[in-house]
């Protein structure tokens, strides 16, 4: 066995650690990155793996600082690669970077979604995204099903309460339903 047969890991494991759910303007260019983390099955970080990110070829999309829709960075001792600096073109949707990475013969993949929205001003995603935080949003998806959860959870105390309750007179007419929350991209 050689030396560099030793050092390939059996197993990649790829995961976005920064990038995933952002929010652009139309035709913006990119002000964060997009960071994964190259690890081995025994999660320590893999320094050397190429990575590759992949741009859609049409609809919601765009290019990379050097104008085309293929970057490739290599992790560094942390495991961790980065692209960034993109320029968004001008159709609304979400889309998702394919990101693959390599370590001799070892290969892994992942998607990254983002989202480009016609309904943004630059200072509006600059604040949705200070708002956000570092959770990439995900921390407003779970307050948003907790509120829901809450407004549910009120809803049947008033509901069991009025079954238990002995008394007959007639209803004010006063309905309480369920809330509707709709979940959806900017």
């Amino acid at each position: 066995m050689t030396f560099a047969a030793a050092q390939e890991p059996a197993i990649l494991q790829l995961r976005v650690v920064e990038g995933e759910g952002a929010v652009y303007p139309l035709g913006s260019r990119a002000t964060r990155g997009i960071t994964v983390q190259v690890t081995d099955d025994t999660n320590r970080p893999v320094e050397g793996a190429t990575v590759s990110f992949l741009l859609p070829t049409s609809g919601a999309g765009g290019a990379f600082a050097a104008g085309s829709r293929t970057e490739i960075a290599t992790t560094g001792g942390d495991g961790r690669a980065s692209v960034w600096g993109m320029q968004w073109n001008r159709t609304a949707g979400s889309f998702e970077i394919r990101i693959t990475a390599a370590k001799g013969t070892t290969r892994a993949g992942t998607l990254c979604t983002q989202y480009l929205s016609a309904e943004l001003a630059p200072h509006e995603a600059n604040s949705l995204k200070s708002r956000m935080g570092p959770s990439h949003g995900h921390k407003w998806l779970w307050i948003a099903v907790g509120v829901a959860g809450a407004a549910a959870g009120g809803v049947a105390v008033v509901l069991l309460k009025d079954k238990s309750s002995t008394s007959t007179t007639p209803s004010n007419g006063l309905q309480i339903s369920a809330p509707t929350i709709n979940l959806g991209h900017p």
